[in-house]
């Protein structure tokens, strides 16, 4: 028998809003980590590692998510290792945010004046402190927009862990359609929450690439 939605369902799904935060944090954390060392791999002087690093990219990015979570918790499972659904959803997304961030922000490096490099070449610098001081410094600031805007990617793709039990946002929408078959108001609800989460970033996306298209252009 189905009950009707009232304020218990819509708390329980938009207390679920935490979990999707807390897996796009994760996320994004270790996507940043990983993205770094993807990031300077791709713009190496050693082949091997540019290969790695190109490969890795090539994989996450030419594969879907889904196809990325079902790996990481059924494949992981198959050959004994057990993984919960919060573990593997958090591993398969920090391995899809790491090769997306490495390839931004590689751009982000390239993007800067090759003058810049030749600068600290004639200085003396070697290749760490070129990096710290001079290349990466420019390069953070070109980044942030389109970082900003992966992130709210990254929380919308977090709704795809529902599909291995992971109980975030769209998994508790479908908990409570299952319960009330109310689609139409728990999915506007879901949408709306999600709107209310993205949104703000995509604005505060747009305002920095504005600002700093500005600040280079004087």
């Amino acid at each position: 028998m189905f009950r009707t939605f009232g304020p218990n369902e819509f708390w329980y799904i938009v207390m679920a809003a935490q979990w999707t935060l807390a897996l796009s944090a994760v996320a994004f954390a270790g996507g940043a980590v990983g993205g770094v060392a993807i990031a300077l791999g791709r713009v190496s002087a050693i082949k091997p590692i540019r290969l790695g690093a190109l490969a890795f990219i090539r994989v996450f990015q030419g594969t879907p998510l889904l196809m990325q979570l079902f790996l990481v918790f059924f494949g992981l499972n198959i050959f004994g290792v057990g993984i919960n659904p919060w573990v593997a959803a958090a591993v398969a997304l920090t391995l899809h945010a790491s090769a997306y961030l490495g390839e931004i922000w590689r751009g982000c490096i390239e993007a800067v004046p090759q003058g810049q490099t030749e600068a600290s070449w004639a200085l003396g610098l070697g290749y760490r402190h070129r990096m710290s001081y001079v290349v990466l410094p420019q390069a953070a600031k070109i980044s942030v927009a389109p970082t900003v805007g992966f992130l709210v990617q990254l929380i919308k793709g977090t709704s795809l862990a529902s599909i291995i039990g992971f109980v975030e946002l769209t998994r508790a929408g479908q908990i409570i359609n299952n319960a009330t078959f109310q689609p139409l108001t728990v999915f506007s609800l879901v949408a709306a929450l999600y709107f209310i989460l993205c949104w703000p970033l995509s604005m505060w996306a747009r305002h920095l690439e504005g600002r700093f298209a500005v600040a280079t252009s004087r």
